[in-house]
């Protein structure tokens, strides 16, 4: 995707800030968050609100229901009120119950075992067949639950690289998932994804980012063209 010039000049500024990261915000050894299926209907729950709500989302799901089976199977409108404090219930009900009867209809159960072993570029097409599933989610998957070489781009991964000037403006997250894999080294991809997005909550906000404070200021196209 990256010429060879600009892929060594890109790696080595993120070589830079991966560096200053880890040893500002030490380095996250991986562990499995959720069991796959877990982690899609989560991922699912999460989009366009908080952390916050979309816990509470998945777990009022795992409260009312024994199984993924018996959220395939109940109506729409009872997953709808059921995850009503995640917001956007009405568009994330349908797609979680079609997600799930996706994975039945395809694999002959709710199971998503079978990517931990498959091509991980045949893993990432699979997830994204899924209606409502982008490379974020099924990075999410991917590195969460089986620690494979995917590199999620959300708001804050995104938000802060761009202000860095490793991705340009122009450059939407879909598109950032792929320059992140050639410019980061896949050993690396858990802990600099979860070091940025710490980063973006506690330094590089969206608004106000705290410059002041910031241990990036050197490898940073935003700051330094700060008026003043």
């Amino acid at each position: 995707m990256l010429d060879s010039r600009t892929l060594k000049t890109k790696q080595e500024h993120y070589r830079q800030v991966s560096e200053r990261l880890r040893e500002h915000y030490g380095y996250p050894d991986w562990r499995q968050h959720l069991p796959a299926v877990d982690e899609l209907v989560s991922t699912i729950l999460s989009q366009a609100t908080s952390d916050t709500n979309r816990d509470k989302g998945y777990f009022a799901l795992k409260e009312r229901y024994p199984d993924w089976e018996h959220v395939r199977d109940a109506p729409v409108k009872e997953i709808e009120d059921t995850i009503r404090s995640a917001g956007l219930a009405r568009q994330k009900a349908p797609r979680i119950k079609a997600a799930l009867q996706y994975i039945t209809d395809t694999v002959g159960e709710i199971n998503l075992d079978f990517l931990e072993t498959m091509d991980i570029n045949e893993a990432k097409a699979w997830l994204t067949s899924i209606d409502g599933v982008g490379p974020k989610t099924a990075a999410i998957i991917l590195l969460f639950t089986y620690n494979r070489a995917a590199f999620p781009v959300d708001t804050h991964v995104h938000r802060v690289t761009k202000r860095l000037g490793l991705i340009a403006d122009n450059i939407n997250a879909e598109k950032a998932h792929l320059i992140f894999e050639e410019i980061a080294p896949p050993e690396n991809y858990y802990a600099d994804h979860l070091n940025i997005i710490r980063h973006g909550r506690e330094i590089c906000k969206a608004r106000n980012p705290r410059c002041e404070q910031c241990i990036l200021t050197a490898y940073c196209r935003y700051y330094q063209n700060l008026p003043g």
